[in-house]
């Protein structure tokens, strides 16, 4: 209504306007007035028609929005009463659960109350019974010990004693039975072996000394080489490290020396010197240097025909140095170089019968014994210091093993390390092969002999066939036949465990019995 206030207002603004400026036209005021009017009236319809529309519209829209509200309205409520009525029902359904397991822990509490009186019940009885069980076996242990004449202690110290011995005797049988059974099979096939390896290898012997002999044409060389007061053989001494022996040995001079290449060096130096025939100090230096470095080639020399004779490739140059100083040491009399050459063939030999690596075991039985020749003196095992040099020098693993386990001062980890001492054990003990100092060998057979004796029973013991059987006598009244099976296994196993020896001991044990009876 306010429009139609400010149209009316403006309309009659302007007609008083039209009127003002067209007063003195009278005759056309009334005309202006009515045409006012009747463009009034028809602004104002006008006006009045748009105003129910737009009323109309904004009714429309409100009544749409408020549809729409109402809906969504609806909608939210009827969510939050189905989750109400979901809630209600998970709620409904844990109190009957819970309802139900109420009723199944309180039946499960009585059934528990009843099984505890039980058990009660069952235990008071059976207290009772232990009771009476206690009693009666104390009368009866009472009652046995007035029979026997034995206090419970004491019979069950004998019933334990012959249990033992009885199970002794058993095991011991088990074990025989065990070790026969194993020998029809086993000891065949590796005697096979071994005698096949044995025979396929020819060997060579060479007995070494503490000292080497010099021969000469004649006595006078011998003034010559001691020089003026001594100070040439001094010299010589000096230079070489050898001890020279001038006695009243015809046209001989005796090199006394424990290092074998010194010994060679001093022989191969006087050789020159006395070839030469000058001899005085500063010759004697010069010819040594010289022959000291002729050997040390020859020494390399030796070492490279060995492994390309052996078939070995790759090895260090260090190890082939050390492989040809064995040539000059020697062990028990055997010469180091021919052992391990001996020991590489019988171990390739014998991993070929077994079917396993050839190459790797002539390797590891030609470096067996390296540790033999060190340069200076080590306080470690000649196997431990062997396996060292190996393992430094890029040996594999099996042969550094085989090397360090030849004598059992470490675990054996592959099969070569069993090959490399047997076959060490064959050329080592083969007859002939070392020798042997004449007190260390009686003390030998002396220690076989008082093991023996260390046994009851025993009657007297005899260590023959140097050393490889060990014949034991035994009393027939304190010894059985079962219990000479037994004694036998005992002594073979303490020689075993107490005892260095080279090869096996046989240990036979005699028992038998005499009948004598005197005809008057």
């Amino acid at each position: 209504m306010d429009i139609i206030s400010i149209i009316i207002g403006i309309v009659v603004g302007l007609a008083l306007g039209f009127g003002i400026a067209k007063f003195l036209e009278k005759s056309n005021v009334s005309n202006l007035i009515k045409n006012a009017k009747k463009e009034a009236s028809s602004i104002l319809k006008d006006a009045k028609a748009e105003g129910e529309s737009i009323k109309k519209d904004k009714l429309l829209q409100a009544k749409e929005k408020f549809l729409e509200l109402k809906s969504e309205h609806e909608k939210e409520i009827l969510a939050k009463d189905k989750k109400m009525s979901e809630a209600e029902k998970r709620t409904r359904d844990k109190e009957s659960q819970i309802s139900s397991e109420l009723a199944k822990s309180k039946k499960l509490n009585d059934e528990l109350e009843a099984k505890v009186n039980d058990y009660n019940t069952r235990l008071d009885f059976l207290d009772k019974k232990q009771i009476d069980v206690e009693k009666m076996h104390k009368s009866q242990i009472e009652q046995l010990e007035v029979i026997s004449g034995l206090s419970a202690d004491e019979a069950k110290s004998q019933l334990v004693e012959s249990l033992k011995a009885e199970a002794k005797t058993n095991a011991m049988a088990h074990i025989q039975e065990t070790i026969e059974e194993a020998k029809l099979t086993a000891q065949q096939e590796a005697k096979k072996v071994i005698i096949s390896t044995i025979q396929r290898v020819g060997t060579e012997e060479a007995v070494e000394n503490c000292v080497s002999v010099f021969n000469i044409e004649s006595d006078d060389v011998k003034g010559r080489i001691i020089g003026r007061e001594g100070r040439n053989i001094r010299a010589i001494e000096a230079a070489t490290g050898v001890e020279i022996i001038v006695d009243d040995t015809p046209e001989a001079i005796i090199l006394s020396c424990f290092d074998p290449v010194r010994r060679e060096i001093a022989r191969l130096a006087l050789h020159k010197l006395v070839t030469d025939g000058r001899i005085h100090p500063a010759r004697i230096e010069e010819v040594v240097a010289k022959t000291q470095k002729q050997i040390e080639e020859e020494i390399i020399d030796i070492g490279k025909r060995t492994v390309i004779d052996l078939g070995i490739h790759g090895l260090h140059p260090e190890l082939i140095k050390i492989v040809g100083r064995m040539k000059y040491r020697s062990s028990y009399g055997q010469n180091l170089l021919q052992h391990s050459r001996e020991v590489s063939k019988l171990c390739g030999i014998m991993a070929a019968e077994l079917g396993l690596n050839v190459k790797l075991a002539k390797r590891a039985g030609l470096l067996h014994d390296i540790g033999k020749v060190p340069d200076t003196e080590s306080e470690l095992p000649h196997a431990i210091l062997g396996m060292q040099w190996a393992e430094k020098y890029g040996e594999k693993e099996e042969v550094c093993n085989a090397i360090g386990a030849h004598h059992d001062e470490i675990e054996m980890k592959s099969l070569i390390s069993p090959i490399i001492q047997v076959c060490d054990a064959i050329s080592g003990a083969r007859p002939g092969a070392r020798r042997q100092v004449l007190d260390s060998y009686i003390q030998r057979l002396k220690d076989l002999e008082d093991i023996a004796y260390g046994f009851n029973g025993v009657k007297s013991a005899y260590a023959i066939q140097a050393g490889r059987e060990l014949r034991v006598i035994v009393e027939s009244e304190k010894v059985s036949d079962e219990l000479a099976a037994t004694l036998s296994f005992e002594i073979s196993h303490k020689i075993q465990t107490e005892m260095t020896y080279p090869g096996q001991v046989k240990i036979t044990v005699i028992r038998e019995t005499r009948a004598v009876n005197i005809a008057k």
